[in-house]
């Protein structure tokens, strides 16, 4: 029996990774909400592990707006660097298996090719140098770790929905015309594909860093007109460089990650980010006939585009 603690279980993530792991009958889960779990808060986060006692940890909670995080860097680094540190620390008191999901931001984006799990990262802005510092943590005081790089989330669940696809969607609604950036290059991935593939690691006796994405790269110009094309809205879009967008934030121009070593375990791949992304709207179609979606607030990703 497993007893999984999931950070961030509210989260587009971490709500993804509840909803999966609670069909399984060998797996007790544990939500850490926001309001719950203060991971910055030392007692709280040992009274918690005291209670629980949990046998793994899905580290999904973070601070990922990356432009708010270059004006506000000490919450930045106290929510992904130092909680996740206050947690690694009680889970190796505690003898608990330990997954910290991290991000593509790690890597500048100059190799010119894909990322390996085993390259040099060298972040450059304060959300991947905040992560970075988690994995540093993970890596030091955990034996049992497994830390999953991923990129370009998106995901319909959690309390907002604030993902790339939805600001698109957002925007066309009151312009005709958009401009997205057409200069980075990365791989699109679904928390509905991530949430399998986590609990399939959760399974596996292996340790270390894991690049989990899903399979094919694009632009976020090329995401953008593929979102439009799908969901039958006629916008026009305009490409435009990182250098004319002018974010507060640098991001790594190409930070595409080979799923080399989760390759290796035999474990199967996710799927091509064009059919997850039609997967994408077919269910947001059937939660639309539900209820109709709230009013969110501006993405992460808000910044490629305008």
């Amino acid at each position: 029996m497993k007893d999984v603690l999931i950070t961030g279980s509210e989260g587009m993530l971490g709500s993804e990774v509840v909803r999966h792991l609670k069909r399984r009958t060998d797996v007790r889960v544990i939500r850490g909400t926001q309001a719950s779990l203060d991971i910055t808060n030392v007692a709280a986060v040992k009274a918690l592990f005291e209670v629980q006692r949990p046998t793994h940890v899905v580290h999904c909670a973070a601070f990922t707006q990356v432009d708010t995080a270059e004006k506000d860097p000490l919450t930045a680094y106290m929510v992904n660097s130092e909680g996740t540190k206050n947690l690694a620390f009680f889970a190796r008191e505690f003898d608990s298996e330990f997954l910290y999901v991290s991000t593509d931001y790690v890597f500048d984006g100059d190799k010119g090719e894909p990322y390996l799990e085993t390259d040099e990262t060298n972040p450059i802005n304060v959300y991947g140098d905040s992560k970075l510092r988690g994995e540093q943590y993970v890596q030091t005081l955990c034996e049992r770790h497994k830390i999953v790089r991923t990129s370009w989330l998106n995901g319909l669940a959690g309390m907002t929905n604030r993902n790339f696809i939805e600001t698109m969607l957002r925007f066309s609604e009151t312009r005709d015309q958009l401009s997205v950036v057409n200069d980075q290059t990365g791989r699109p991935t679904f928390t509905f594909d991530l949430a399998p593939a986590i609990a399939l690691l959760l399974d596996m006796k292996a340790y270390g860093t894991f690049h989990v994405t899903g399979e094919g790269s694009c632009t976020w110009f090329d995401l953008a007109t593929k979102v439009f094309e799908i969901a039958g809205k006629e916008v026009t879009l305009k490409p435009v460089t990182s250098d004319q967008f002018r974010s507060l934030a640098r991001r790594p121009r190409h930070s595409v990650l080979l799923n080399t070593r989760f390759k290796a375990l035999g474990l199967p791949l996710l799927p091509e980010w064009e059919d997850s992304l039609r997967e994408y709207f077919r269910r947001r179609r059937l939660a639309e006939s539900v209820r109709r979606p709230e009013s969110r607030g501006p993405s992460r990703d808000a910044q490629y585009a305008s």
